[in-house]
């Protein structure tokens, strides 16, 4: 336990970051199931509006630093992949 002010401080502080970060990344695997959703009822045009809403959300993420920018890339480019495959 914390006994010095601005270690207890800083630990009040990480509790409320890591809520913060786990609903962000709540959100961005949300998104990302709604992508594979779309895909899976196999309407391509509402997969692609679906996907765009998904990469903004990926970027945002990303750029927050609560998701390294290679794994948000990765993400992004297997989505873009399988919505492109769609017949």
């Amino acid at each position: 336990m914390a006994n010095i002010a601005s270690a207890k401080k800083a630990a009040r502080q990480a509790v409320k970051r890591r809520a913060h970060n786990g609903a962000q990344r709540s959100e961005l695997r949300t998104a990302i199931k709604d992508v594979r959703k779309a895909i899976a009822v196999g309407d391509k045009a509402a997969a692609k509006v679906v996907f765009q809403q998904s990469v903004s959300k990926i970027d945002s993420i990303a750029d927050k630093r609560i998701m390294h920018k290679n794994t948000a890339s990765r993400y992004k480019s297997r989505l873009s992949a399988a919505v492109k495959a769609m017949a």
